[in-house]
C-alpha cells in the first residue's frame, strides 16, 4: 500500500481485575453495584491500541482511538494517546446509557463513519466483563467490512493482509482485502500500558467528543437495545468444598468410598434424554452448524430440538460445507437442513448473509450458533443485519411464555443473568460443553439447497486443528494441570492419566508458557467442559481456570496448601505433595478398575 494506513482502534473500559478476580456485589433491585469498582482498558484492547500505532508509525499513517462511554472514559483515551496514537474520540452522551451489544455496534460504526475511510479498525477479541467477542463482527456488519477474529500475527502485503489466527481447537492462516476490522488475540503483541502520571500529562485538545445528534436519529442507548437483563444472581459453587483429612491412606479411602457413592467412575453415558420429534411448521428455531465440528452441531441440535419442543415448532439446521447425513442431523434433532451450494468455500460471512435471507423467508422465533470463531461472527453478522437481540456465550437456554431465556455467564462467570430479547427474532450463541449430549432418534431431515455467491473478502489457507479437541469434549475423565506442575515431570502423572483413559487440559498460566497447546486451556478465555470426572493437579483453584469446570460431575483437587481456594470449589480436596499422592492414588485406582 503506497499511502500511509489510516488506522482506527476500538476499546472499552472493564472492572480492574486484581490478581484475576473481582469482587462483585448485588443492590437491593438485583443490580451489580458499581460504585467504587476501578475501571482499566479491557486486556484486549490494549493489544490492539499497541498494533495499531506501530501500524500507523510503521506506514506513515494515522491511529485514530475510539471508545463508547461517560466522560469519565476520557482517562483511556489519554492511556492510547500517551501510547503514541495521534488522536481520540469519545463518544458520549446520555442517550447512549442502557446500549446493549448492537446498539455499542451502532454508535460505534456511525462514529467511524463519522471520521472517515479507514483502512483498518482493530479491536480487541473479547472484553473481560462480558466476553462474548460480538461487537466487532457487528459493527463490521454495519459498516461493510470483512471480518477476521483472534488475530495473533498480521503482516502488510499490498492490498491485503496475511494473519495467523488463534481458534479454540487450533490455528489458521488467512488472508483479508482491506478494508478490513479485526479483532486481536492477547498473544500479538505487548500490550499498551501507561501510569497515571502518564495519562495526565496527555494534551486533552488531542480529543473530540461525538454526541448522539452527531451520529444522527437512532434510536440510541436503551431504546435502540434489542435485548435486555432481566434476573441477576451471584454464580454459587454447587461443589461439596469436602477436605480429606488424616494420612493418605485415610484421603483416599475417603475419596473412594465417595467416588463409588457417586459412581464418578463408572464413566457415564455421552447423553441424557431422548431427543423429541418436533411439530412441522413455525415457529422454528434455526441452528447455524459449523463446518468440521459435528459433535458441537449434534449439542446445539438437541438443544434447539428441546426449544422447538417447547414452542410446538420445528429445528432448521443451516449447512455448509462437509456437513453429516441427513439420518445423521435428523437424528441430532434437525427437521429440515438447508445446505449452501456454492462455486467456491463458504466463509462465515457468507453463512451469515445466507441466514438473513432464510430470516426473511421462514419468519424463525430463534437462531442458535457455537460460541465459537465462526458461530460469534455468523451470529453477530446475523443480528446485526436483521436488528435481532444476540446473547453470546449462553450457558443455558429455555422457553418461558413463548419467548427465548438465555442464561449469560458474566464477569469471569461470577453473575449469571437471564437474557430476552424484545426482536422478532431472537439469537444466541452457546459454548461447546454448555449443553448435554441428547440420545439421538430415527428421523430423516428434509433437505433444501440455496445457491450461494461468496464475498471472497476473506481466504483460508490452513486451519491446524488440535485432533484432541473433541476427545477432550467427548473424555469422560480429565486431569486439569496447573503451573504447580514441572514440565519435565508431568511423566509422573501420565499413569494415571493412561489408567483412567484421561485427557489433559490446563490452566492459562501452563499454555502460555507452551508447555500444553492452547486449544487445552479451560476456563474465561478457554474451553468450558463438562466430564464426569475431573481432576485438578498444581492449580490454586482461580476463579479464571475453575470456571471453565463448572459442568464437570465431580471435580477432585490436589493442592499442598490446605487453605488454597481450589478446595472451596472441589468436590473432595487431597492435601499433600501431589508427588507423592498421584501414584498413590493411581496404584488405589487399579485395584478399583481392575477388579470392576
Amino acid at each position: 500500500m503506497s499511502k500511509g494506513l489510516r488506522i482506527a482502534v476500538l476499546i472499552k473500559q472493564v472492572p480492574l481485575i486484581e490478581g484475576g478476580h473481582v469482587t462483585l456485589e448485588l443492590g437491593p433491585d438485583g443490580r451489580l453495584v458499581r460504585d467504587g469498582i476501578e475501571l482499566e482498558i479491557n486486556p484486549f484492547c490494549r493489544r490492539a491500541i499497541a498494533k495499531g500505532v506501530e501500524l500507523a508509525k510503521e506506514s506513515d499513517g494515522e491511529c485514530v482511538i475510539f471508545t463508547l462511554g461517560p466522560a469519565a472514559a476520557e482517562d483511556a483515551l489519554r492511556e492510547a494517546l500517551a501510547h503514541g496514537a495521534d488522536r481520540a474520540v469519545l463518544i458520549s452522551d446520555p442517550a447512549f446509557a442502557g446500549s446493549d451489544t448492537l446498539a455499542t455496534a451502532r454508535a460505534l460504526a456511525g462514529a467511524l463513519a463519522h471520521e472517515g475511510t479507514f483502512d483498518l479498525v482493530l479491536t480487541g477479541l473479547n472484553s473481560v466483563d462480558a466476553e462474548t467477542g460480538q461487537v466487532g463482527a457487528q459493527v463490521a456488519e454495519l459498516a461493510g467490512l470483512a471480518f477476521v477474529s483472534g488475530v495473533r500475527e498480521l503482516s502488510l502485503e499490498g492490498e491485503s493482509l496475511a494473519l495467523e489466527c488463534e481458534r479454540d481447537d487450533g490455528l489458521i492462516r488467512a488472508t483479508v482485502m482491506l478494508p478490513a476490522l479485526l479483532s486481536v488475540a492477547e498473544r500479538l503483541i505487548y500490550p499498551a500500558k501507561h501510569s497515571p502520571e502518564e495519562r495526565k500529562a496527555v494534551d486533552a485538545s488531542r480529543i473530540s467528543i461525538l454526541h448522539a445528534a452527531d451520529l444522527g436519529a437512532g434510536p440510541w442507548g436503551q431504546a435502540g437495545s434489542p435485548t435486555w437483563v432481566g434476573e441477576v444472581r451471584l454464580t454459587e459453587s454447587n461443589r461439596l468444598g469436602t477436605r480429606l483429612s488424616g494420612s493418605l491412606d485415610e484421603q483416599l479411602d475417603e475419596l473412594l468410598t465417595a467416588l463409588a457413592a457417586r459412581e464418578a467412575l463408572a464413566g457415564g453415558e455421552e447423553f441424557t434424554e431422548g431427543v423429541v420429534p418436533a411439530t412441522e411448521g413455525a415457529p422454528a428455531v434455526l441452528v447455524a452448524l459449523e463446518p468440521g465440528r459435528e459433535r458441537f452441531g449434534r449439542e446445539l441440535l438437541g438443544g434447539a430440538a428441546l426449544l422447538a419442543k417447547a414452542l410446538g415448532g420445528s429445528v432448521i439446521a443451516v449447512a455448509s460445507g462437509d456437513a453429516p447425513s441427513l439420518a445423521v442431523l435428523g437424528g441430532y434433532g434437525a427437521d429440515t437442513v438447508v445446505r449452501l451450494v456454492a462455486p467456491t468455500e463458504v466463509n462465515a460471512e457468507d453463512v451469515a448473509a445466507a441466514i438473513v435471507t432464510l430470516i426473511g423467508e421462514m419468519s424463525p422465533t430463534a437462531l442458535v450458533a457455537p460460541s465459537s470463531s465462526w458461530g460469534r461472527e455468523v451470529a453477530a453478522r446475523a443480528a446485526a443485519a436483521t436488528g435481532s437481540g444476540l446473547t453470546g456465550d449462553a450457558s443455558s437456554l429455555e422457553i418461558i411464555d413463548g419467548q427465548l431465556i438465555a442464561w449469560k455467564p458474566a464477569f469471569g462467570g461470577q453473575l449469571e443473568a437471564s437474557i430476552t430479547a424484545t426482536s422478532a427474532v431472537q439469537c444466541a450463541t452457546v459454548r461447546s460443553g454448555a449443553l448435554a449430549l441428547l440420545r439421538p432418534r430415527t428421523h430423516l431431515a428434509v433437505e433444501l439447497t440455496r445457491a450461494t455467491q461468496p464475498l471472497g473478502r476473506v481466504t483460508y489457507l490452513d486451519h491446524r486443528v488440535d485432533p484432541a479437541s473433541d476427545k477432550i469434549a467427548s473424555a469422560s475423565v480429565l486431569i486439569s494441570i496447573g503451573a504447580g506442575v514441572d514440565a519435565d515431570r508431568y511423566g509422573e502423572i501420565e499413569p494415571l492419566a493412561e489408567l483412567l483413559g484421561a485427557e489433559w487440559v490446563a490452566t492459562r498460566k501452563v499454555t502460555d508458557k507452551s508447555y500444553l497447546p492452547r486449544t487445552r486451556q479451560v476456563g474465561i478465555t478457554g474451553l468450558h467442559v463438562r466430564p464426569p470426572l475431573c481432576i485438578v493437579i498444581g492449580s490454586s483453584g482461580k476463579f479464571n481456570h475453575m470456571v471453565g469446570l463448572r459442568a464437570a460431575g465431580t471435580v477432585i483437587g490436589i493442592n499442598t496448601d490446605e487453605g488454597a481456594p481450589l478446595f472451596d470449589v472441589a468436590d473432595y480436596g487431597l492435601i499433600g505433595d501431589w508427588s507423592e499422592i498421584v501414584p498413590a492414588l493411581t496404584k488405589r485406582l487399579a485395584e478399583v478398575v481392575i477388579n470392576a
